[in-house]
């Protein structure tokens, strides 16, 4: 009689665990915007893809178009930062300065940062933990087979997350838009 009782409650012990953190995924779940599942199940197959890698997963990369010069991306970069009156913040010129340092040349490797200083305090004010992706970065990276563009997917930011503030949710959009406008632009040397 204990055996047959005890497999019952190790089943139903070993369930809790399960049953309690369904419980917090659907509080987590509730709280999100619409098309939080959607935009997870596109971050989850893109992991599963590359293998585990978390940075593919998380980020939008465009192929830089034949010709298109390093110089001609930063004029799209520019010219949509000031269509739609985001500051260019800083640049991170990594391949300069390791070439400074070795004396060996070195693949192009440049991060562009940009902000909206507004929409970033609305958003650190919204979520704290927002400050660690500040501000907004865009990378042109030289590959073996060209140059190419890589920034956070900032649809985990508007769709996965919890809802946003209705004053706020427009202003995110309009950041988002921008670095996608950047990503595809500058992919072009469109400006």
């Amino acid at each position: 009689m204990k055996t047959r009782l005890a497999l019952p409650m190790r089943l139903l012990l070993a369930a809790v665990p399960l049953l309690l953190a369904a419980c917090g995924t659907l509080t987590a779940a509730v709280q999100a915007e619409q098309g939080a599942g959607a935009e997870f199940g596109r971050v989850w197959e893109r992991w599963v893809d590359s293998g585990g890698d978390i940075a593919v997963a998380t980020t939008w990369e465009r192929k830089v178009g034949a010709g298109v010069t390093v110089a001609e991306i930063e004029d799209a970069f520019a010219s949509v930062a000031a269509d739609d009156n985001v500051k260019m913040v800083g640049t991170l010129p990594l391949s300069t300065e390791l070439q400074a340092r070795s004396g060996k040349p070195e693949k192009f490797l440049k991060v562009y940062s940009y902000c909206d200083p507004e929409t970033a305090r609305a958003m650190v004010d919204f979520s704290p933990h927002m400050a660690a992706f500040l501000p907004c970065r865009i990378t042109v990276l030289e590959k073996d087979d060209g140059l190419w563009l890589y920034t956070m997917n900032m649809d985990m930011l508007t769709k996965m997350g919890r809802k946003l503030p209705p004053e706020l949710k427009p202003r995110v959009i309009r950041m988002r838009d921008t670095m996608w406008k950047m990503l595809e632009r500058g992919s072009r040397g469109e400006f």
